[in-house]
């Protein structure tokens, strides 16, 4: 078999053009290369808050002691709170629940569970008092 000097301009143009191609491939796999090392960060150079926000935190049921009042409740995972809450008369309890669950100011609670705004607010002041002191006795010495 005789070679054709016309097919080596060929091979040699075909032979220019994959060198071409894989060199633009290079290029554009070193530019995407680096494009990603610039958006890229390490764990050990994020802030606390930004780490917060990649958390996640599972809950179970068990986790929580729940109290409830008008269809809605309230979960309270420290022990040493719940049992101070639960140490509050019912009626207490159920104006903290909606006070803290649904936001809901004084006057608003005083229609649901019928009382007065003003009422409403004596009991919710004294309700937090009490749970302030009978968390500051719960609470280790020193801690």
């Amino acid at each position: 078999m005789e070679s054709d000097p016309r097919d080596y301009g060929e091979q040699c143009r075909f032979d220019a053009f994959c060198k071409k191609v894989l060199r633009n491939e290079a290029r554009a796999y070193l530019r995407n290369m680096k494009r990603q090392r610039e958006r890229e960060a390490f764990f050990s150079d994020l802030s606390q808050a930004e780490l917060d926000k990649l958390c996640v935190v599972d809950r179970y049921p068990s986790d929580s002691i729940v109290f409830s009042s008008h269809g809605y409740d309230l979960h309270i995972d420290n022990e040493l709170v719940a049992e101070a809450f639960s140490a509050l008369p019912q009626m207490e309890q159920s104006i903290l629940i909606l006070h803290c669950t649904l936001d809901l100011a004084d006057g608003e609670i005083g229609n649901l569970v019928g009382m007065s705004r003003s009422a409403v607010q004596r009991h919710r002041t004294k309700a937090l008092q009490e749970l302030r002191e009978a968390l500051s006795a719960l609470m280790p010495k020193g801690g």
